[in-house]
């Protein structure tokens, strides 16, 4: 039986078992953060901080522990979620571009087929939205700070922390809806991006706390020609003043000139008249101020997802309080990993785990079994079919992902065995040479490509840091070669022609 019919008609049972038990389609809320690497989530075991709202969705739901993304990046990510496709497919495979919404995208079919459907924050697309009843987005990448927000036909600048409006932007649309209509609402977090700045309660949340460098901190990168030609590290490529706020210039910064006198002055109060001091104080160089920028980092980073746990909190309270929990399917993912120090970076990018692999949990009161954990390969572009399945909407032909519904079942007799990602975004920002590669449930093959032509290859079981860079040596000419045929079929089947015909050129 055809693996797309069997997967329909499994999700399907599951999904009537689910309208016989609540007697009416489900509502989703889909949230997507930015940037929130899984090693800064407690539910998947970090020491870095405490998240407890986002682990409530995984321990009254699901946990997937090998969710990947195809394209480690923002807003091929979100294009990706949209079309269910591949980046090669859709079109957008890096940031900054022009997103053509004139094509087919999950919210817009839902919303043909009965669903209320909503997009609250950070869209960054190049495009306007379509296929949805409500939106309220932010301008490019948005502010932290009292944000553009653009709606259909007017932008206007909302005062106050950008994860706090976001939330009620939400929460004051879901009070006004149609509610004899099911309703999809994707929410899409600005936190953790790029600059990291807190909201002011925040500040200094994890001051007291010193946190490990990561084993890989100071890699050699030995072995690896693409990595050692980057520019993402904590050491040279983050800034002090913009990134880290040392005597940042709160006279002539767009960012700060955007805040409000009070806003202005809890920042000046504690990053110039706290941190800025510690740094003078120190006189650090060398190893000890690259510690100590990593530190930093890391107290803005976590301080940030902070304010994003609490509101995530809210959004639960409110949905506990109206009586939409019951029925509402709950989804918290990242549009990617991201680098909390390892191998000396910050960022994302890689095929390596920490930015390949995201987090994601999701909660579906009376269908999914609390507490449960899934740890096969699940892929972004399973995202769009899996929530189609839940409305019980089938996916058009072209979506190249698979509902993982019967995941949640027990069901992994067909499901995938390898996976397959291709990242395009060179020579700026951070010099990351582009690159495909295929990874199964122990090993990873990758082949760079463009300035440098290199393969590399990973024992996970072995190397879980993937720091050894096993290809070409003996004892793995078996291995290597059938990773290459996986490799090449999963290229042909997911038609990547460009990197179809960059292995027929050099092999």
């Amino acid at each position: 039986m055809n693996y797309r019919i069997l997967s329909f008609l499994l999700t399907g049972i599951l999904f009537a078992g689910a309208v016989g038990a609540q007697s009416r389609r489900p509502n989703i809320i889909f949230i997507i953060s930015d940037d929130h690497a899984y090693q800064a989530i407690s539910a998947y075991g970090s020491r870095l901080a405490q998240t407890p709202n986002i682990d409530r969705i995984g321990r009254e739901g699901a946990i997937f522990t090998r969710a990947m993304v195809t394209n480690s990046i923002c807003g091929p990510s979100r294009a990706t979620l949209l079309t269910g496709k591949y980046s090669h497919m859709n079109g957008y495979t890096l940031n900054e571009k022009r997103f053509n919404t004139d094509q087919f995208l999950f919210p817009a079919l839902l919303q043909e087929n009965g669903y209320q459907t909503a997009w609250v924050g950070k869209w960054h697309l190049g495009s306007l939205p379509r296929g949805l009843d409500y939106w309220r987005i932010l301008r490019g990448q948005g502010e932290y700070y009292n944000p553009d927000i653009i709606g259909p036909g007017d932008t206007t600048r909302m005062e106050g922390y950008v994860t706090d409006l976001i939330t009620r932007l939400s929460t004051s649309w879901l009070d006004v809806r149609d509610t004899s209509k099911p309703f999809c609402l994707i929410i899409g977090e600005k936190a953790t991006h790029r600059e990291w700045l807190p909201d002011i309660q925040d500040l200094g949340a994890y001051d007291s706390k010193d946190f490990p460098l990561p084993s890989t901190f100071f890699d050699n990168y030995a072995g690896r020609v693409a990595a050692a030609d980057q520019d993402m590290t904590i050491d040279k490529t983050m800034r002090l003043k913009e990134d880290l706020k040392v005597h940042a210039d709160y006279v002539h910064s767009g960012i700060y000139n955007r805040f409000t006198p009070a806003q202005k002055k809890a920042f000046y109060d504690y990053y110039e008249n706290k941190i800025s001091k510690e740094f003078d104080t120190r006189h650090d160089t060398g190893r000890a101020l690259v510690r100590w920028k990593y530190e930093r980092y890391l107290k803005d980073y976590l301080a940030v997802a902070r304010s994003m746990d609490r509101n995530i909190g809210q959004l639960l309270e409110y949905l506990d309080r109206t009586g939409l929990a019951r029925n509402t399917v709950v989804v918290y993912c990242s549009d990617q990993g991201f680098y909390m120090g390892e191998h000396g970076w910050f960022d994302k990018r890689w095929m390596y785990e920490p930015s390949l692999r995201t987090p994601f949990l999701i909660r579906w009161p009376g269908v999914i079994k609390p507490g449960s954990s899934v740890s096969r390969l699940m892929l972004n572009i399973d995202w769009a079919p899996t929530l189609l399945d839940i409305a019980g909407v089938r996916s058009p032909e072209g979506v190249q992902g698979v509902s993982f519904l019967p995941l949640l079942k027990g069901d992994v007799t067909r499901w995938r065995k390898a996976m397959y990602y291709h990242y395009y975004e060179y020579p700026q920002p951070h010099h990351v040479y582009p690159h495909f590669g295929v990874r199964t449930e122990r090993y990873k093959l990758v082949r760079f490509y463009g300035p440098s032509d290199s393969w590399e290859l990973y024992d996970l079981v072995k190397d879980p840091d993937e720091v050894h860079n096993l290809y070409g040596h003996a004892g793995y000419e078996k291995e290597t070669a059938e990773l290459k045929s996986t490799l090449k079929g999963l290229i042909r089947e997911y038609k990547d022609r460009e990197a179809e015909k960059i292995l027929e050129e050099k092999p």
